[in-house]
């Protein structure tokens, strides 16, 4: 099931019809809880786009507020429940920036498709992680060995990098295959 969740019409219904930008813990606070209100009444795992596409400015303390805490609750490995994917959609350079700085902080990473660029690995990932990510994401599924032949790595250090995006959310595991979350909603 896509949960797809315009973050602006949040913040107009739950604090004013007037706002059009995240810019206090608050107000953040506010948008997220309605959000979790929304997740609560998902009755199994569900993939949920948060649209950024209509909110005028991000600043930290929201992207903290909205895209961390619901990352840390809801689409992490260190969840308190483990019942969610995320792709945050519709995000510019300067959301972008907020929500990368607060992801980093706090060690977590999302998928975020952006306009003309396409689904993209942001927050804390390295190198070899993105690499991998990116591997399974072009070729649409790929198991292991498939990522370690193009990546010239062993297949069980790349199975065991898998697992760990998998763990992250940020991957989904079929079998023996790995798929990307980011592709299904581009």
């Amino acid at each position: 099931m896509i949960n797809h969740i315009d973050v602006s019409s949040v913040l107009r219904r739950t604090v004013s019809d007037l706002y059009t930008n995240l810019v206090t813990r608050p107000t953040g606070a506010a948008v997220r809880r309605d959000i979790e209100r929304q997740l609560a009444s998902s009755p199994f795992e569900t993939l949920t786009v948060l649209d950024f596409s209509h909110v005028g400015l991000l600043d930290l303390s929201c992207a903290d507020e909205i895209v961390a805490k619901l990352l840390l609750r809801h689409g992490s490995d260190t969840v308190m429940r483990d019942d969610g994917y995320f792709v945050v959609r519709g995000v510019n350079e300067a959301h972008l920036d907020a929500i990368e700085a607060v992801l980093e902080r706090h060690g977590l990473a999302v998928i975020a498709d952006l306009d003309g660029i396409g689904a993209r690995l942001v927050g804390m990932v390295d190198d070899t992680e993105r690499q991998a990510w990116e591997i399974v994401r072009q070729l649409g599924r790929a198991a292991a060995g498939d990522v370690a032949v193009h990546l010239h790595r062993g297949a069980s250090e790349m199975e065991s990098l898998l697992d760990r995006l998998t763990q992250r959310r940020l991957l989904i595991r079929l079998d023996s295959y790995f798929v990307t979350i980011g592709g299904a909603v581009s």
